[in-house]
């Protein structure tokens, strides 16, 4: 039997991707199909949060669905953007999405080389004077809040999209030998949509903590992590396939 594996994120935009090779590699099936989805909040429901974004100094971004979300809703509210105002990105890829909506220019736009979020804190305390601005989604945590508050440094937060559960049709078809989640989100919806759900033999691999914590906690048996020696999603799909071929 052909080995199915279930990816929860949209299917990658080049044929270069390392799913593919091991797609072609190990003649495995990749299903590429989000348990979450993103939809836009209205200017009403922001208004009823009651923060204005006037008066902050910089923005932070954690996502691209951040800056979408961040710029989309600034028009529909009909706030000015001054050119003065800085972005601090989570990596350099969130970094350079915001060229979609505002001049680049290097000496306004911030992020670490690691793409972590913890590694932007020190370029955030060099700039201690700024008024923070932190979009998030409906399903954030406090990390940022927390750590911005350690700091000391100004800032608000507010919710200015919703990530929401994905839900599967009565007539799609479940049969993966493997599912990988990237986010706690993936795994409440997958609790959601199949509240019965029963393992059995279906390996599960996450990525960060908190992901591998709600599986535990929905008592789910988590088959993969990332390690030193398999730190990306490809890599724990290959040691699957490897184990599989074993066995």
């Amino acid at each position: 039997m052909v080995p199915k594996i279930l990816i929860s994120q949209p299917r990658p935009t080049t044929e270069k991707s390392p799913y593919f090779e091991l797609e072609k590699k190990y003649k495995v099936e990749m299903v590429f199909r989000p348990f979450i989805k993103i939809e836009p909040m209205t200017a009403h429901d922001f208004r009823q949060q009651k923060v204005s974004i006037p008066g902050h100094t910089a923005v932070v971004f954690t996502s691209r669905h951040a800056i979408d979300h961040f710029f989309s809703l600034v028009k529909e509210l009909r706030v000015n953007i001054p050119e003065t105002m800085k972005y601090f990105c989570k990596s350099e890829q969130v970094a350079l999405y915001i060229q979609k909506y505002v001049q680049y220019r290097k000496r306004k736009v911030f992020f670490p080389l690691t793409g972590r979020v913890q590694d932007l804190m020190p370029l955030m305390i060099k700039h201690n004077s700024e008024n923070y601005f932190v979009p998030q989604s409906s399903a954030h945590n406090d990390d940022m809040k927390n750590m911005l508050e350690e700091a000391g440094l100004k800032h608000d937060e507010a919710v200015m999209y919703y990530t929401v559960s994905n839900d599967f049709g009565a007539d799609e078809a479940f049969d993966y030998n493997m599912l990988v989640f990237f986010s706690p989100e993936g795994i409440n919806s997958l609790m959601k949509n199949f509240p019965n759900f029963n393992q059995g033999e279906i390996a599960i691999a996450c990525l960060g903590q908190k992901t591998i914590e709600a599986a535990e906690e929905a008592g789910l048996r988590v088959d993969l992590r990332p390690t030193p020696e398999l730190r990306s999603v490809p890599a724990l799909i290959e040691e699957f396939i490897k184990n599989q071929n074993k066995k």
